[in-house]
């Protein structure tokens, strides 16, 4: 199985058709911090409407 494995990764090297494999890396790690920077906004958000509500509920 390793040698299939290494059989793929000689051709993507070879390739130079397409997109290489450090391309792909690039955008993967693009997308990685793109999205993590996503979920961090999206979980700021979340806590200060939950803050509010808590607030609200409690002033009651």
């Amino acid at each position: 199985m390793s040698n299939s494995i290494r059989e793929i990764f000689l051709k993507l090297r070879e390739d130079e058709r397409g997109a290489t494999l450090v391309e792909y890396g690039v955008a993967l790690l693009v997308a990685i911090i793109a999205g993590g920077g996503f979920l961090i906004n999206l979980a700021d958000n979340t806590n200060s409407n939950f803050s509010e509500a808590n607030s609200s509920i409690t002033q009651r």
